[in-house]
């Protein structure tokens, strides 16, 4: 089956990005500054391990917390939905590719 775009969809995944991943502790990096010297060096890592557990931890307890709302609380997750909108009005749309299959690597 051919993927195709969905708006309400894809203002769906943009919304729960902002609400799960980018309003948590990877914003904090970010508001910091830029490296001169690594900027753009994909050689060096620009995370380390444990802010990288931290951001995903986080990610994943807010998803989670989503997930349960549209499933247990539709109405606070619509809300929720909505905040997470406002952030994310100017953010591009999905990019369509194949879905993944088990066993199989992103390309």
């Amino acid at each position: 089956m051919k993927m195709t775009l969905d708006p309400d969809l894809a203002k769906e995944a943009k919304a729960l990005v902002a609400l799960a991943f980018r309003n948590g502790p990877i914003e904090d990096l970010h508001a910091g500054k830029p490296c001169k010297f690594c900027r753009g060096n994909q050689e060096i890592s620009h995370i380390s391990d444990e802010e990288m557990k931290k951001i995903m931890k986080s990610a994943v307890n807010n998803l989670y917390r989503l997930l349960w709302q549209r499933d247990c609380d539709p109405i606070a997750y619509q809300e929720n939905l909505a905040l997470g909108r406002r952030y994310t009005l100017h953010w591009d749309d999905p990019e369509l590719r194949k879905p993944m299959r088990k066993g199989s690597r992103p390309k």
